[in-house]
């Protein structure tokens, strides 16, 4: 009885995958851009290899790129959007613009507040990006290619160039310039690329 319960939920999520294909993701390149990236990013292999299988494939085993879908989608309340992120507690403030590519590993505890975010944006759990002195015009510009480690701290008017690392523990409270490893508190660069 429990394997027929386990079935019937199955092909209903993959029935409403079917139709959020359709409705959400067939006409919109951001979102395809999240999925290509995160299939690459994760080592992903599906077949046949379609934009829908891909999107199949995240939505039923990545509760954290589902998330990221429902924030795309802007809808929050989505009714059946709890069979897919089991919960994520996670921010993202709907100000922030994120480009496309953006890929989420376990976000728990994370909260984004930032101007603008470039594409192909990697971030890990318990990332803060948000304003200082509690004041909303002072938030994060972040580029392209950017990779953050776990419990880092982005805070503050201040711009992240392109093609970045910042290691894991990290504050930033300084404008940090393309091509290079940051790490630590405050953060400094560790490394040119």
């Amino acid at each position: 009885m429990k394997r027929f319960f386990f079935l019937i939920k199955h092909v209903l999520k993959k029935l409403l995958i079917a139709r959020l294909f359709t409705s959400y993701v067939v006409n919109d390149k951001t979102i395809q851009e999240d999925i290509n990236q995160t299939i690459k990013v994760r080592g992903c292999t599906v077949q046949p290899d379609t934009l829908k299988k891909r999107f199949e494939h995240l939505m039923i085993y990545y509760p954290d790129f589902a998330f990221i879908f429902f924030w795309r989608i802007k809808r929050k309340n989505y009714l059946w959007k709890r069979g897919f992120t089991k919960a994520v507690p996670c921010k993202i403030f709907r100000s922030t613009k994120i480009a496309g590519g953006m890929v989420c590993y376990h976000p728990f505890a994370t909260v984004i507040n930032a101007k603008s975010i470039g594409e192909n944006f990697q971030f890990r759990n318990g990332l803060t990006i948000g304003n200082k002195s509690n004041n909303n015009t002072m938030i994060p510009v972040i580029g392209n290619n950017v990779t953050v480690g776990a419990n880092v701290v982005i805070i503050g008017n201040i711009t992240i160039g392109n093609d970045v690392v910042i290691g894991a523990g990290s504050v930033v409270v300084k404008d940090v310039p393309s091509n290079c490893v940051i790490a630590g508190n405050p953060a400094k660069i560790i490394k040119l690329k």
